[in-house]
């Protein structure tokens, strides 16, 4: 817990889709709402997905490609490349 509203966080992680074996997770409680209720709304989230899947479908939302389209205007700049460790017993 924070020691008042709006402390500065140890931690933030959002997370942003889950699913199981029969498919995508949708959830709404006081501790969490799956999907992120505004991730539809973020490039910087969005971006990076539509380059892993492209063709995932936020539920109630639409696709991430389409999503993504829709965040047009909003500015984000890759950090850069991180590389990769070589995999063992082999070098780069």
């Amino acid at each position: 817990a924070r020691p008042y509203p709006n402390a500065p966080r140890t931690l933030d992680l959002d997370l942003l889709l889950a699913a199981d074996a029969s498919g995508m997770l949708c959830l709404q409680s006081a501790e969490l709402t799956l999907p992120h209720p505004r991730m539809h709304l973020r490039a910087f989230v969005l971006a990076p997905l539509a380059e892993i899947a492209p063709g995932l479908d936020v539920p109630g939302r639409g696709s991430v490609a389409t999503l993504l389209a829709g965040c047009a205007g909003q500015r984000i700049e890759r950090a850069g490349a991180v590389p990769l460790p070589a995999p063992a017993g082999e070098d780069r």
